[in-house]
C-alpha cells in the first residue's frame, strides 16, 4: 500500500438491489415467500427421505444431502438480503463478508460436485442395472457424498482466504446484494492480475466456479451420453419412458444450475453489468434451492407415495 495515510476496510456496505419503496416490498414478500417454501421443501425432503424406508436407497441418500445443501446455501445469503431491504445502512463487517463468502461458495460449490456424484448414480442405474445394487455399495455412497464436500472446501477456502489476504483500503461499497468475489476484487487498493491468475490456477475466484461447470459438467454430460445410449437400445417404450424418468429431474437441476453459473462466471463478458450479475446471481441462490425440492417431487413417483402416504396416515 503506497499511501499509508488510508485507513483499511473494517466493513462493507451493500448497495442492495433496489431503492425503490414500492419495488422493495415487492421484493421482500417474493424473497420471503421463496425463501420459506425452500426452507419447508428440502428440510421437509430431508424428513421424508429419513423417516421412510423405501427411500432408503443410493439416490434418496444423494437427493437428501442436495437438499441439506440447498437449505444451507440459501441460508447463506436470504436472511442478510432480507434484512437490508429496507435498511438505511446495509453493512456487514469484514470477517462477516468473509463468513458469507465462504459458506456461498461452499455450499454451491458442494451443489455443482454432488450433481456429478448423481450423475454417476443415475448412469450406474441406467446402464449397469445388474451390478447396480453391488457397486453403489453404502461405502461408495459416502464416498461419493464425502468428495463434493471435500473439494468443495479445498475450494472456496482458497479463493476466500487469498481474496481476504488483498488489502482493503476504500471504497468500501459493493454493488451487490452478498459479498461475492468478482465486486470484492473490484474494491481491492492492489493489483489484482495475479491473485486472479493464482485462485484461477487453484479453482479460486471467479474461475473457481467456472472450473466446476466446466470439469464436472463434463463428467455430467458424458454419463447422460451413456444414459441416452442405454435408453435407445431398450426395445419397449415403456421401458425407455420409465428409464428417461428416472433421470429427467436430475437433468432438469443440473440444466438450471450449470447455465446460470455459466453465464455468469464462464462468459464474465456477458454479464458484465453488475446489474445483471445481481439478477441473476438472485436465482442461484434463492431460486434454485426452492426449484430443487419441487422438480424432485413433482416429477417423482416414489417421493409423491411416500408422502402420500405419511399424510394419509396421519388424516386417520
Amino acid at each position: 500500500m503506497e499511501d499509508k495515510n488510508q485507513t483499511a476496510v473494517t466493513e462493507f456496505l451493500f448497495l442492495g438491489l433496489t431503492d425503490h419503496l414500492h419495488q422493495q416490498i415487492v421484493l421482500f414478500a417474493t424473497l420471503l415467500f421463496i425463501y420459506l417454501v425452500t426452507l419447508g421443501g428440502n428440510l421437509g425432503m430431508i424428513t421424508l427421505i429419513w423417516i421412510d424406508s423405501r427411500l432408503h436407497t443410493p439416490m434418496y441418500f444423494f437427493l437428501s444431502h442436495l437438499s441439506f445443501v440447498d437449505t444451507c446455501s440459501s441460508s447463506s445469503i436470504a436472511p442478510k438480503m432480507l434484512g437490508d431491504i429496507f435498511a438505511e445502512k446495509r453493512g456487514i463487517s469484514f470477517m462477516g463478508c468473509a463468513a458469507q463468502m465462504w459458506c456461498s461458495g461452499l455450499f454451491v460449490g458442494t451443489e455443482c460436485f454432488l450433481l456429478a456424484s448423481m450423475a454417476y448414480d443415475r448412469y450406474m442405474a441406467i446402464c449397469k442395472p445388474l451390478f447396480y445394487t453391488l457397486i453403489m455399495s453404502q461405502r461408495v455412497c459416502v464416498q461419493l457424498v464425502a468428495g463434493p464436500y471435500a473439494m468443495a472446501l479445498i475450494s472456496t477456502m482458497t479463493h476466500t482466504v487469498l481474496t481476504f489476504c488483498l488489502p482493503f483500503c476504500g471504497p468500501n461499497v459493493i454493488n451487490h446484494f452478498f459479498c461475492d468475489i468478482s465486486p470484492l476484487l473490484s474494491l481491492a487498493c492492489a493489483d489484482t492480475w495475479t491473485n486472479k491468475l493464482v485462485l484461477l490456477i487453484l479453482a479460486g475466484a471467479i474461475g473457481v466456479l467456472s472450473g466446476l461447470v466446466i470439469t464436472v459438467g463434463l463428467v455430467i454430460t458424458v454419463s447422460y451420453v451413456c444414459i441416452l445410449v442405454a435408453i435407445l437400445k431398450i426395445q419397449t417404450a415403456d421401458g425407455r419412458w420409465k428409464a428417461f424418468s428416472t433421470c429427467s429431474s436430475h437433468l432438469a437441476a443440473v440444466s438450471i444450475l450449470y447455465g446460470t453459473l455459466f453465464f455468469i462466471y464462464v462468459l464474465p463478458d456477458s454479464g458484465s453489468s453488475f446489474d445483471i450479475n445481481k439478477v441473476i446471481s438472485l436465482f442461484y441462490t434463492v431460486v434454485i434451492p426452492m426449484l430443487n425440492p419441487l422438480i424432485y417431487s413433482l416429477r417423482n413417483k416414489e417421493v409423491k407415495n411416500a408422502f402420500r402416504s405419511k399424510f394419509e396416515r396421519k388424516m386417520q
